[in-house]
């Protein structure tokens, strides 16, 4: 029998310096920034570790019992560290501390939980101000599903094939490699990957790639489609074509699911890829696409804000006319699934307090999971913002056609490709 993967007495530990971004969520739920008090971010730290260190990515958290003691301050030096003091074939109970540089104890206490399954090659993260939570909660989600035979398009740079191979590690996706076999094969080489086994199916060139992966899913050798290194409407122009036939009666659309340090919970956000300016109809077959989504991830009730610049309906804005439609629409049950609610300018829709501030009575200010925007341009700098200034997580995904499709931008990396695939697997079910 092989040794366990987390042995008793395996310690990992990470020195840390605390910021202001990682103190403010703790001051704006108490509503205090006493140092005291502000030991509690060091849970938040904690939970880091585990799903994004030790034991890593595809951990599930079963319970945390954690003490706290003294005060935090932005600027203070701490070490980070988790032992395992009891191990399982599927349960690591963990003890869990954070202390000063000086050993003062900030927190203390024991976790249990259940380990991934497979180690995420290539996946080492730096501690830094993030965790991976998106890329582990739709892991753990897709935990004991069968892979499925994807066609992946044109993964020609080292990213794209690798974000296909760590899917292939993971047990989401069987992957058919479909793009010119030298330029895949050398994009292989570079990064020191190991094709052996994996099906290439040669092709000249980008368009030539689109429409021969395209033809895989067409005939049901593929179950989904992977974007690799070439332009979005490269890929979708081969996917919408009438001989195509994976087109529905439902509207075709892109979700992005962010997951921004400062809020609680993954944001979906809609339209920002394929519906440049979605009219009414468009928009309510966005939403109905945006709220099977979050069925797929588990979310039962998804809260869906309709964003406009302001939370009141005005017919010189025809972007709040649009909300009110849409949750008129779900009112009469024309849209099922969700619990809608706009317009709702954007911080109504993720802030309690601006919302409480405007005097605005929701289910949905405040806690939004699905944020619906007026066009492709504000959705796609809402998402970028949230990625590059707000240092979120991201996965991306077309819905709508009869299988799904993994589409990240060409600039994202092996962790955004591979919680993307993670989506295309929840979605596709079974």
């Amino acid at each position: 029998m092989p040794p366990p993967a987390f042995p008793s007495g395996l310690r990992h530990a990470v020195p840390h310096r605390i910021t202001a971004a990682e103190l403010a969520p703790v001051a704006a739920l108490i509503g205090s920034d006493d140092p005291a008090l502000a030991v509690r971010a060091a849970a938040t730290l904690m939970t880091r570790l585990l799903v994004s260190r030790f034991p890593g990515p595809g951990t599930r958290l079963l319970r945390e019992d954690f003490s706290f003691d003294g005060t935090l301050n932005e600027g203070d030096a701490i070490e980070i560290a988790a032992e395992v003091v009891e191990s399982g074939r599927a349960l690591l109970t963990l003890r869990c501390t954070v202390r000063h540089a000086d050993g003062r104890a900030i927190l203390d206490g024991l976790a249990e939980v259940v380990p991934p399954s497979r180690a995420p090659s290539g996946l080492e993260q730096p501690f830094g101000t993030h965790p991976r939570r998106l890329l582990s909660l739709l892991l753990a989600r897709t935990e004991g599903l069968e892979p499925l035979p994807v066609a992946v398009v044109h993964p020609c740079d080292m990213e794209s094939l690798r974000g296909a191979l760590l899917a292939r590690d993971h047990r989401l996706i069987t992957p058919i490699l479909v793009g010119p076999t030298a330029r895949i094969q050398g994009a292989a080489r570079e990064g020191g990957f190991d094709l052996s086994g994996l099906e290439i199916r040669n092709a000249p060139h980008s368009h030539a790639a689109a429409e021969a992966a395209v033809a895989l899913v067409s005939s049901g050798a593929a179950q989904g489609l992977m974007k690799g290194s070439l332009h979005t409407d490269e890929l979708m122009a081969a996917a919408l074509t009438r001989e195509a036939g994976l087109r529905t009666e439902r509207r075709v659309s892109h979700a992005f699911v962010m997951d921004a340090p400062l809020y609680p919970r993954p944001l979906i956000i809609t339209d920002a890829a394929i519906n440049i300016a979605p009219d009414l109809d468009a928009k309510a077959d966005i939403v109905r696409n945006a709220i099977r989504l979050a069925h797929a991830m588990g979310i039962e009730l998804p809260k869906v804000a309709i964003l406009s610049a302001v939370a009141t309906a005005t017919a010189r804005m025809p972007s709040t006319v649009d909300a009110a439609a849409l949750c008129k629409m779900a009112d009469r049950g024309q849209i099922q699934g969700g619990v809608l609610d706009g317009p709702l300018a954007f911080d109504n829709a993720v802030s309690l307090a601006a919302a409480q501030a405007k005097g605005i009575v929701s289910a949905v200010a405040g806690r939004a999971d699905v944020l619906v925007c007026p066009d492709i341009e504000s959705a796609n700098m809402l998402a970028k913002q949230l990625a590059h200034l707000g240092g979120a997580e991201s996965a991306g995904i077309v819905l709508g056609l009869r299988v799904p499709v993994a589409l990240t931008s060409r600039s994202d990396g092996a962790t955004a490709r591979l919680a993307s695939a993670a989506l295309l697997r929840l979605v596709a079910g079974g």
